[in-house]
């Protein structure tokens, strides 16, 4: 792929596979004559409209020079290669798993199963097949996919036995139920998750049963990424439903997501079925309603073509997107590990324990004294004092 200038010119003769790779490049003459302008000129002010055309300009040509790179970094990548030493605690000192866990969370519909399917074909590179369900490959009414959604899925989206990390895909959660799928995440955040594990919400069919679910491993989670439908979110909101980037807004704020003191991060997927400059407002949108910097806080994906392909061939930039987000949550998740406890922190715990043992016998035994000895003898005793 060849250098372009900011409107989208190149050397390359295949300026029809371009423009639908670089599809912001039609976001309006004169933003990318001030986007020139300002890169130029070092404007200290600019637009976020401007900011998120240069981080896309950024992706489109790192898709070209570095995914390769990138994509080896992940396949070579083993937990706790991209811990930074700090405060004198070596890499020996810390709890490291032996596989690091990222889990995809979202509501219905959101994509999180597509974007499985895209990791597999960007990090395997083969096959032609989707390894995952997705909606669109069932039929009827997503029966098929609605039972098997109730099981989280574990997913080894290098197909490597020496995988550092692996992907966990959730139950898409309702929007009249936010309360319900946060307790759930909540707990899976605190107790772990594990292959097979049954994801039950008011609601759901309470006669499944997990297969097996004893026989595999529980995993931490190091770092949770939340997927999010671009399309239905902006719909809704031209409609006047804000429901939807509320139930966003309240999940993507939970505080057991938060790692190292790092917000999980947005993936907006079906951008694809905006025009070009809702898909931009949609984006810049949702961000500052979440607080979220419209530049590093979120990834625009396009996981599967209004052809029903994957678009690691078709959207280069989408395959760049997804590896790098892959590759940041994997930096935080080596933040997030704690130092291992030793034999004087147990002590110190067990000593902690029994002292708060010790202040709880010694209270209810003041008031047992205190219940049954009468009040007049306790006046006696104070005239005596």
């Amino acid at each position: 792929m060849t250098h372009t200038d900011l409107r989208g010119g190149s050397d390359d003769s295949d300026e029809e596979g371009r423009s639908v790779c670089f599809w912001w490049k039609s976001a309006g003459e004169l933003e990318y004559e001030k986007l020139r302008f300002d890169t130029m000129s070092n404007a200290p002010k600019v637009s976020p409209r401007i900011r998120l055309l240069r981080e896309l300009e950024r992706l489109g040509l790192l898709s070209s020079e570095t995914l390769n790179e990138i994509r080896h970094k992940l396949h070579s990548y083993r937990p706790g290669d991209f811990w930074v030493p700090t405060g004198g605690i070596t890499k020996e000192d810390l709890e490291i798993p032996a596989v690091n866990t990222l889990l995809l969370l979202g509501f219905h519909n959101a994509g999180k199963t597509s974007l499985v399917n895209l990791m597999y074909r960007v990090f395997a590179r083969s096959g032609l097949l989707h390894f995952a369900q997705t909606s669109s490959s069932s039929t009827g009414t997503n029966s098929s996919t609605s039972k098997s959604c109730l099981f989280m899925e574990e997913h080894n989206v290098l197909r490597s036995t020496q995988s550092g990390f692996c992907v966990y895909d959730t139950q898409g959660f309702r929007y009249n139920q936010v309360e319900a799928a946060l307790e759930e995440v909540t707990d899976w955040m605190t107790n772990g998750v594990h292959h097979k594990k049954l994801c039950l919400l008011p609601g759901d069919d309470a006669g499944q049963e997990s297969p097996a679910g004893s026989i595999f491993a529980t995993r931490d989670v190091n770092y949770a990424m939340v997927v999010a439908n671009a399309w239905e979110i902006y719909t809704s909101l031209n409609l006047g439903d804000t429901t939807p980037l509320e139930a966003l807004k309240k999940l993507f704020h939970l505080p057991a997501l938060r790692n190292s003191g790092e917000n999980p991060l947005l993936i907006l997927t079906h951008g694809d079925k905006l025009s070009t400059d809702d898909r931009i407002d949609s984006r810049l949108k949702i961000c500052e309603f979440l607080g979220v910097s419209e530049v590093s806080g979120a990834y625009d994906v396009v996981c599967v073509t209004e052809n029903g392909y994957l678009t690691d061939e078709y959207d280069p930039i989408s395959s760049y997107s997804v590896s790098e987000a892959v590759y940041r949550g994997l930096i935080i998740s080596d933040k997030g590990h704690l130092p291992k406890r030793r034999f004087l922190d147990w002590a110190y715990l067990v000593f902690v324990c029994l002292m708060s043992a010790f202040a709880a016998i010694f209270s209810f035994l003041a008031r047992i004294c205190d219940y049954f000895v009468p009040k007049n003898k306790l006046k006696s005793s104070k005239k005596l004092l």
